[in-house]
């Protein structure tokens, strides 16, 4: 697939190599300043599939919910499992040395 960009949104394929790595195309490094040495954090749900942000876009979050703004920026969700995300976020990053 060739790659397209408009409107700030991007497009394209990638292949996942011999050992699982995929290659993020330097559009998309560019349009959200990935550097090499950023940690990334992905997120998987088998019905809505993959994610990968920044992290530190959500440990951004993760301070907000330890803050007590839970209910306002995940109101569906109970406390209990808004502390238990952001607490996985912060292992995440503890992992990456961040």
């Amino acid at each position: 697939m060739r790659s397209k960009e408009k409107d700030g949104k991007f497009m394209s394929s990638v292949k996942v190599g011999p050992k699982g790595q995929i290659v993020i195309p330097k559009e998309v490094r560019d349009m959200f300043e990935i550097s090499p040495g950023d940690t990334l954090l992905l997120l998987a749900d088998s019905q809505k599939g993959i994610a990968i942000e920044r992290y530190g876009v959500f440990a951004k979050i993760a301070d907000a919910i330890f803050a007590g703004k839970a209910k306002e920026l995940y109101p569906q969700q109970s406390e209990e499992d808004s502390r238990s995300f952001a607490k996985a976020i912060q292992e995440a990053g503890e992992d990456e040395g961040e």
